[in-house]
């Protein structure tokens, strides 16, 4: 009925100019040449075949500054894939293919975090614990952490295997083949990844003043030049690839405070603990190593330093130095309040371990909780501690620097004292227990 009330030639242009016009509808009218038209270095053989087997990458790739610029398919795939027998002679377009035009940002992009993440991933001690579907059909940890760098043969073999965008890395943010810088200028380039309970940077950065305006302006409910900085303002300054944060992922960094009887310190040092990295006397282990080679933690102060710097300065182009210095340091703040809970938390579920209470599991190295077991940890108790970490301790502080009040206070602090209560409860009923039967129920504790 709503079709009566629009003239006749509105419809006819709606119909038969817009529809028409687009690069699918000259497909589905068999009309290859009105549907690509490949300048310069793209085959017309490699374009009036796509166009019928993956039309989306033929209109991708003509909407595109590659196109534009008469950068065609052998110029990243090079010419030895020319019919469907030979598909698999195309060649793989990596960072080193890209890097070829783009040699600065991929120089850059090799510095920073993302570049680690598929190896960051691998290092983990319960990967092989996780569905295959997860880790190599990129249908969890491996569908973000594929942006890090990997051998070709990793590569290909996530291709062969249906991984989709992503195995090439510059394609998670510049989605292939239209690799579009405006999309992963925008945010929610950001959101795929940076979301859910361990890391929901978007929710927090969406929800903040921050946020808001920008959003309002995407949709233009503010003028284009109003002041609203988005994930990529902060972390890709002036277009630097090399994303690298002070905190870093876990909010921890080396060395102590200079005051050894400092608290920090200490729950600092039991934190180290409790992730593998330092053993029970406070020395270094073998995964502190991993850590330093994947960047996830600040080992020096220079270190941390330069990187709070940058934040002063980006952030001074609105507010007041004063005011920069001042809000960082509240989020200091909340990640020293944090650790207190949180190594009480760890305290606790490893004095049941050496109490006989709680069975340590045979896997675990030293006599504290494993954290990087996740949620492979084999008690409730344990899990609770998990989820202290992973998630509420997270959202303490990583609110308190996107400036999402909520996150930091409901979702992160109040999560910690409320779990941590609870473990502290659990604990104190397993004691009973062992003390009413005068055994160490160490494998039914948590039943």
């Amino acid at each position: 009925m709503r079709l009566l009330l629009v003239s006749l030639p509105v419809v006819a242009f709606l119909v038969c100019g817009l529809w028409t016009a687009h690069p699918l509808a000259a497909r589905e009218n068999n009309n290859i040449e009105g549907a690509v038209q490949a300048p310069g270095q793209a085959k017309e053989s490699c374009a009036e075949c796509h166009i019928n087997i993956t039309p989306g990458i033929v209109v991708d790739w003509q909407l595109s500054k590659h196109s534009a610029n008469n950068v065609g398919c052998p110029t990243c795939h090079g010419d030895g894939h020319n019919s469907m027998s030979d598909a698999a002679n195309a060649g793989f377009a990596g960072p080193e293919v890209c890097a070829n035009c783009h040699a600065p940002q991929v120089e850059q992009f090799r510095d920073g975090k993302h570049a680690l993440a598929w190896g960051a991933m691998k290092a983990m001690p319960n990967l092989h614990w996780q569905p295959m579907a997860q880790v190599e059909g990129l249908k969890g940890c491996g569908s973000c952490h594929r942006v890090g760098l990997k051998t070709e043969g990793e590569a290909r073999a996530l291709i062969e295997k249906g991984s989709g965008y992503g195995a090439a890395s510059c394609d998670v943010c510049h989605s292939r083949h239209l690799f579009s810088v405006d999309e992963a200028r925008s945010p929610q380039a950001c959101r795929t990844c940076h979301m859910g309970p361990d890391h929901p940077q978007w929710e927090m950065y969406s929800s903040s003043k921050h946020g808001v305006r920008f959003l309002l302006k995407q949709s233009r409910m503010l003028p284009e030049d109003v002041a609203a900085p988005t994930c990529q303002s902060c972390h890709f300054q002036n277009g630097n690839h090399a994303n690298v944060t002070a905190w870093g992922y876990l909010g921890l960094r080396l060395p102590y405070p200079q005051n050894t009887e400092d608290q920090w310190a200490g729950d600092r040092a039991v934190i180290l603990k409790g992730l593998g990295v330092l053993d029970p006397m406070g020395n270094a282990t073998p995964r502190l190593a991993v850590l330093e080679s994947y960047k996830i933690i600040r080992f020096t102060e220079g270190d941390w330093q330069a990187e709070r710097d940058k934040a002063v300065k980006f952030c001074n182009d609105c507010h007041s130095v004063n005011f920069v210095r001042a809000n960082l340091e509240k989020g200091d703040e909340m990640i020293r309040e944090a650790d207190a809970l949180m190594a009480d938390g760890i305290r606790a579920v490893a004095s049941l371990y050496e109490e006989g209470v709680l069975k340590k599991p045979d896997n675990y190295s030293y006599a504290f909780p494993d954290l990087l077991m996740m949620q492979n940890a084999p008690t409730l108790v344990e899990q609770k501690l998990f989820l202290m970490f992973y998630e509420y301790r997270m959202r303490t502080f990583q609110g308190a620097f996107h400036c999402s009040p909520d996150y930091s206070s409901w979702y992160g602090w109040s999560a910690l004292q409320r779990t941590l209560a609870e473990i502290r409860e659990r604990a104190a009923d397993m004691r009973k227990i062992a003390q009413k039967t005068g055994e160490r129920p160490a494998e039914n504790a948590n039943k």
